[in-house]
């Protein structure tokens, strides 16, 4: 196989669809399938399975796509060096649950890199996602958080994809709600005391469920539930419309200033946040200036 066919690969894994990952190389959808057919051949798996939405990779082929990556990452690399005669091009990954703390530490790292030329991606995900995003080697690590009601569920998914869960610290539950909140003067918080106003959580697709869920109590039950995908609509509708959402009680200030508050629920649990590499993996120089941005964080 060649280091073309392999970026060919790519291409359509991340685009889902032959159709489109042919327009997007400029290439025909016969010539690509073409290609596809040739590398299953040779190495003797099957990479995608095909389906009415397009295409997925298979349990192999996520795991080919891992190598794949890297051969394409270093090939790019030794061209800038010796063929472009350019500084090398650092690229560095992370898929990450919705943590502002985790946007924060992401700004320090590219802040302390310094170098001209680098391709950093911050992937804030569904949980499912992050571990596949590391199991791929898409992302050169996840940030996640293990609990006692999602542990168990979390432990087997990272053991069935031969990854490590590593701990940076723990942090006992809060509820993030806006300062004008009618709540924001209390001292702590129960679930009783939030019953009356919506719950906000992350959208996790197909893997909606507690064990997947981005909020501790996730399964407790709420007349008012809005779902979103991004951080961003989620500080709005606890400004707008007195939302809430529980999760670590770490909100650093530097995105949203003063607007948003957190208050401890009284409520017997803890998170267990930390990062997931695959087995065969070490941190990399930037995975250490990032986990050390993120330890900063710890309460």
């Amino acid at each position: 196989m060649t280091l073309q066919q392999l970026r060919y690969m790519i291409t359509v894994a991340e685009k889902g669809s032959i159709t489109e990952a042919a327009k997007a190389l400029y290439i025909s959808q016969p010539s690509l399938s073409g290609a596809i057919k040739e590398v299953e051949k040779e190495s003797g798996i099957t990479i995608f399975s095909r389906c009415r939405a397009g295409v997925a990779l298979t349990k192999e082929g996520m795991e080919f796509l891992g190598y794949a990556r890297q051969v394409v990452q270093q090939m790019e690399l030794l061209e800038d060096k010796y063929i472009n005669n350019q500084v090398e091009k650092q690229r560095f990954c992370v898929s990450t649950q919705h943590y502002t703390f985790t946007a924060n530490a992401f700004a320090e790292l590219v802040q302390q890199f310094g170098q001209e030329r680098f391709e950093f991606i911050l992937n804030e995900t569904q949980t499912h996602q992050i571990i596949q995003d590391v199991r791929n080697r898409f992302s050169d690590l996840g940030i996640l958080y293990l609990s006692n009601s999602n542990e168990s569920v979390l432990r087997k998914a990272l053991e069935e994809n031969e990854l490590n869960f590593y701990e940076l610290f723990s942090a006992a539950p809060h509820v993030f709600i806006s300062r004008n909140h009618p709540l924001a003067k209390r001292k702590s918080l129960t679930l009783s005391d939030l019953k009356p106003y919506p719950k906000l959580s992350f959208v996790q697709g197909t893997y909606e469920s507690s064990n997947f869920s981005e909020e501790l109590f996730s399964n407790e039950y709420s007349e008012k539930s809005i779902k979103v995908s991004d951080r961003a609509a989620i500080v709005n509708f606890m400004i707008g419309l007195e939302g809430y959402t529980i999760s670590s009680g770490i909100f650093p200030k530097y995105l949203q200033g003063d607007s948003i508050i957190s208050i401890p629920l009284d409520e017997d649990e803890i998170m267990h946040i930390g990062y997931i590499l695959n087995r065969d993996k070490e941190l990399s120089e930037l995975g250490q200036i990032y986990i050390s941005a993120l330890m900063q964080y710890q309460r």
